[in-house]
């Protein structure tokens, strides 16, 4: 039945005929609608904590493989591997429920803005990072891929690009064109930029991966001599994830 609700009713009285009074029982009958409401709603957390949880786990083994074949050292593998887990921790710190909105989720920019902030203050000045991107839900799982991916190119840039100056900066806008979202990471002021020759590295199948995988999209570099440019195409729906 339409706009029908149910309630749920606890019922309190004595059980037997002695307390029949000229055909009368008397007893309580109390709304525990709120509680039984409770005590769903944690018991679908605990249920989401659980799923979280092991899917973590899952993303920590898969990056503790991927750290030990790309480093050298103990010192050196855990260095890289406590940076990529703080990218992950700082993602899911962001991801929160939006109103009118199902589910779990951050803003694109701010998750975004979060992501790159410890490397804005590397800099001879601050304001060398802008971020300017559509205002737009990401999900739980599409923010783990997020950080994942935006670690990756900031590391690269830190070594090797616009980040490793004090004078490079990095722009990083955004665009939508139907169930497709553009996202194009743009460095200068760096040093001069050569394609990298030889096998495709770890990091680069990390990214790969993240990005097909989980987003639905592809990724492509453009080595220009003033700083490379990296163009992110992404499914809106599977961000929204």
């Amino acid at each position: 039945m339409v706009g029908t609700e149910i309630r749920w009713i606890s019922a309190r009285g004595l059980g037997d005929d002695a307390a029949l009074h000229e055909g009368q029982m008397f007893g309580v009958f109390l709304d525990v609608t709120g509680r039984k409401k409770a005590e769903e709603g944690n018991e679908l957390l605990a249920g989401e904590m659980s799923h979280r949880v092991k899917n973590l786990l899952a993303i920590a083994m898969g990056l503790t493989n991927i750290t030990s074949q790309s480093t050298t050292t103990a010192k050196e593998m855990a260095k890289e591997l406590t940076a990529r887990l703080a990218a992950l921790g700082r993602a899911h710190d962001l991801v929160r429920p939006i109103s009118g909105e199902q589910g779990h989720a951050a803003l694109l920019g701010d998750l975004l803005s979060v992501l790159l902030a410890p490397y804005e203050d590397l800099g001879a000045f601050k304001g060398r990072i802008r971020v300017a991107v559509p205002r737009m839900g990401v999900g739980e799982a599409a923010a783990t891929a997020l950080a994942l991916i935006f670690h990756e190119l900031a590391t690269n840039s830190m070594k090797y690009g616009a980040l490793s100056e004090d004078i490079g900066t990095l722009d990083l806008s955004g665009s939508t064109t139907g169930d497709e979202l553009m996202l194009t990471w743009t460095e200068r002021g760096g040093p001069l930029v050569e394609p990298p020759t030889g096998a495709e590295g770890y990091g680069s199948k990390l990214l790969n991966r993240s990005v097909s995988g989980q987003l639905g999209g592809t990724i492509t570099y453009d080595w220009s001599e003033k700083g490379v440019v990296v163009v992110l195409r992404l499914s809106v729906e599977k961000l929204a994830r």
